[in-house]
């Protein structure tokens, strides 16, 4: 797991985890929400490695409470799973989720699911936005210096989405709706 810059925390800040739920590579990102303005505090990747399935799934789970217990967010943020082609690789992908979701109700906390199309949307103002486009968006929208690596942008990109109130958490939507899966 590799964490990057972190900076202090105000006590009025939302602190937000996005996850980018893999068996492979577990993505996260926290950032801290204060009224409008978003800060970045950490990212990184989670991996699982190679192996037998349930260690890799307690990979993920171990390295999502480390992250939830130094940084302390208030609510978590995860990508809905797309179904596709690969019946396995779908299912695989939905116990790394499972695992992710796990660890943020074991800490108490409230989890918020968002499609891609929802995150995109929110972030790059494209649903079918391309990963290089969210990773600049991410840097952009957080003034990082450099871009995050394409899984913990789209930590940090459904974190932000979170942020922006697109969906659930009782944030605002800034005087837009939503409408099948997207802000109007």
């Amino acid at each position: 797991m590799s964490q990057g810059l972190q900076r202090g925390r105000d006590a009025r800040a939302l602190r937000i985890l996005g996850i980018d739920p893999g068996l492979r590579v577990t993505g996260f990102g926290v950032i801290d929400r204060t009224g409008s303005r978003l800060a970045y505090v950490t990212s990184g990747c989670v991996r699982s490695g190679t192996g037998e399935l349930a260690a890799r799934l307690k990979a993920i789970l171990d390295g999502l409470r480390e992250v939830i217990a130094a940084q302390r967010p208030g609510e978590v943020a995860i990508e809905k799973v797309f179904v596709n082609v690969n019946a396995q690789s779908t299912l695989a992908l939905g116990q790394a989720r499972g695992t992710a979701i796990c660890a943020a109700v074991l800490a108490g906390l409230p989890v918020a699911e968002y499609t891609a199309l929802q995150v995109k949307q929110s972030v790059v103002g494209n649903g079918h936005a391309k990963k290089e486009q969210v990773q600049h968006m991410v840097k952009r929208l957080l003034a990082l210096p450099g871009d995050p690596s394409p899984d913990a942008a789209d930590a940090l990109a459904c974190a932000i989405c979170h942020a922006h109130g697109s969906s659930l958490g009782g944030l605002s939507l800034g005087g837009r709706r939503m409408k099948r899966g997207r802000l109007v």
